[in-house]
């Protein structure tokens, strides 16, 4: 059985493990130069608990410099030198920040290497003869491709008109073990350990114009006192959208990753989406293997059926949220201060909360 995983985003990467452990062959076309990924890239993920094991789990050599974070702080403007939640998972880590370029190209190394994954440059400018080709299933992530235009571009949209901006600080040695969630006028802005000596930052600045970078150091300055920072980072930018795919195949064409689902960054929770549907979509694979039935466009509607409305709801959840914080400001914290107070006087929110970043939903 032959499998084709269209594009070479990170989730293809991980899902072409995952297919290779079951001895399936794969095949990853790609348009754009196989490169390695730069290592000055300030990009960071946040990986659950669970989702971390899982990665370890099917993945021999996963040796990366993870940095596990024990609490996440939440703050807001007004009060910002008081901790207005705390959520924390019980004898466990809450997330492991992760660098991308780091897991990227330990993925691609291993892939490269590995005999049932063949990474195929694409002469055609159109993808759409792949169709042709004698594939049990072909599993789309690009988001500009002939296949995507064609049969996928149906989907809920949101744009927030606001763009994250991220970068690495480096900063005097601190045991740095807690992450940060700022509510501020301008937008979510996270502080997520790397080190002891370094701390990821994620600023989703709501505008429709770029910020200046000199805005986004001293907006980053300004709520880092526990931080001696020595050296700013490369910066890089990318708009924010909340968008849901209206179907997620078509016969035996799968699309999957970021283009069924883009969700806020706020809560750190879109790469852990992903993860969740590689393992929905083994387990579906691992069932027809061993019941000796065809992997086919079968599994596709399978998968679709399972997923999307979880996903769905998930994704407009994290939207809530922001929409929640967003009003919250402009109501001077009005809302939040009152309710949270309520929330940290028992653990309903925090045991809810903690579970559903970690294992999603589940219905």
């Amino acid at each position: 059985m032959r499998i084709c995983l269209l594009g070479k985003s990170l989730t293809n990467l991980v899902l072409a493990n995952v297919l290779a452990n079951k001895k399936l062959e794969v095949d990853i076309y790609y348009t754009s130069k196989l490169d390695l990924q730069k290592s000055d890239s300030p990009r960071t993920l946040a990986i659950s608990n669970e989702n971390y094991t899982y990665l370890k789990k099917n993945k021999k050599k996963l040796n990366l410099k993870s940095w596990p974070t024990q609490k996440i702080n939440i703050y807001i403007e007004k009060k910002s030198s008081e901790k207005l939640y705390e959520f924390k998972n019980s004898n466990k880590n809450n997330f492991f920040l992760i660098k991308y370029n780091e897991i990227y190209n330990s993925f691609l190394k291993d892939l490269k290497k590995n005999k049932y994954i063949n990474f195929i440059k694409s002469k055609k400018k159109s993808d759409l003869h792949l169709i042709n080709k004698k594939y049990n299933l072909i599993i789309n992530t690009e988001t500009e491709s002939n296949i995507t235009k064609k049969f996928f571009s149906k989907k809920f949209e949101k744009n927030y008109f606001s763009s994250a901006y991220t970068l690495i600080i480096s900063h005097k040695k601190i045991k740095n073990n807690i992450a940060m969630q700022i509510f501020t006028k301008h937008g979510p802005l996270a502080y997520l350990p790397l080190s002891n000596f370094q701390t990821s930052i994620v600023f989703s600045y709501s505008g429709k114009n770029k910020i200046d970078y000199n805005k986004i150091k001293k907006k980053v300055v300004k709520f880092s006192n526990k931080y001696e920072i020595t050296k700013f980072g490369k910066i890089e930018n990318f708009q924010l959208k909340f968008s849901s795919l209206r179907n997620y195949h078509y016969n035996n064409i799968l699309s999957f990753g970021d283009l069924i689902h883009k969700v806020h960054p706020l809560a750190g929770q879109g790469f852990n989406m992903n993860i969740r549907d590689i393992k929905i979509l083994s387990e579906i694979i691992d069932a027809k293997i061993y019941l000796g039935l065809e992997i086919d466009s079968s599994v596709a509607s399978d998968f679709e059926k399972k997923t999307k409305h979880l996903n769905f709801i998930y994704g407009s959840g994290l939207d809530f949220i922001y929409n929640f914080f967003n009003l919250d400001n402009k109501l001077n914290n009005s809302i939040s201060d009152p309710l949270f107070k309520l929330f940290r006087k028992n653990n309903i929110l925090n045991n809810y909360a903690t579970y559903f970043s970690d294992k999603g939903i589940n219905i």
